[in-house]
């Protein structure tokens, strides 16, 4: 494993394999939570869909701490009821929310309204319910550099994306998204004690280099907007 720092704001390590870096990222996680536990009693975690926290669920769901006062919920979500098969309440559910993991509360944030602009307003005041700021964030990254639900021709994505804007949630619909999607905002997620980024293969580590490297086909890329703020620092976690 090996440390470096770019941009100021951000901590890379790099792992041999998805194994070394789920079970990594987990005690890292499951130690924050239990200092969250200690000191406040209760403790949120926000965390990303997709197949990369797979491994990363598999091993903190066994993790020994007080996980009746964990609340658990979504950086994003496909406008799908958790019976389909692309739900990420679905998949959180069945490999974080098992073993010791399975007394936490779950908040998820699709709600069953015909669409996202629909159940926008109850997804929000489940959100806002939470005691924040939130304890931890664990986001992923596309290849096409989305993180949340931040996809390139987004339709709210400006406004996802708008540091100062005062939306925590909103919907997103864009060409490579499939579903529509509903997502926490940037400043939703940066409202956080802790953000990690958790990515692996050589195609995402290019993305992040490029963002480091201030390139010019990286200044669109969305996650760039997390990775170069300064409000809270960011882990990056990566394998190949």
């Amino acid at each position: 494993m090996t440390s470096i720092s770019a941009p100021s704001n951000v901590t890379t390590r790099t792992f041999a394999d998805g194994r070394a870096q789920a079970r990594a990222l987990a005690t890292e996680v499951a130690d924050r939570l239990r200092g969250a536990l200690a000191e406040r009693g209760r403790a949120v975690l926000a965390v990303s869909g997709g197949s990369t926290p797979k491994g990363f669920f598999a091993q903190l769901c066994g993790e020994p701490l007080d996980w009746a006062k964990v609340h658990v919920t979504l950086v994003d979500e496909r406008w799908v009821p958790d019976s389909d098969e692309r739900s990420n309440a679905r998949l959180v559910k069945s490999l974080l929310l098992q073993h010791a993991a399975s007394a936490a509360s779950f908040i998820p944030l699709y709600t069953g309204a015909a669409t996202p602009e629909a159940g926008l307003a109850d997804a929000a005041a489940r959100i806002d319910a939470l005691p924040q700021p939130f304890d931890v964030v664990v986001l992923g990254m596309g290849d096409d550099a989305h993180t949340a639900s931040f996809f390139p021709g987004g339709d709210h994505l400006a406004d996802a994306l708008d540091p100062e804007g005062r939306a925590r949630v909103l919907p997103m619909r864009a060409p490579a998204a499939g579903e529509p999607r509903i997502t926490l905002t940037l400043p939703a997620l940066l409202d956080t004690r802790a953000l990690y980024l958790l990515v692996s293969g050589e195609r995402k580590r290019a993305l992040l280099d490029a963002i480091r490297r201030n390139l010019d086909a990286a200044r669109d890329y969305p996650v760039r907007a997390v990775l170069t703020q300064q409000r809270v620092p960011v882990a990056v976690y990566w394998c190949p």
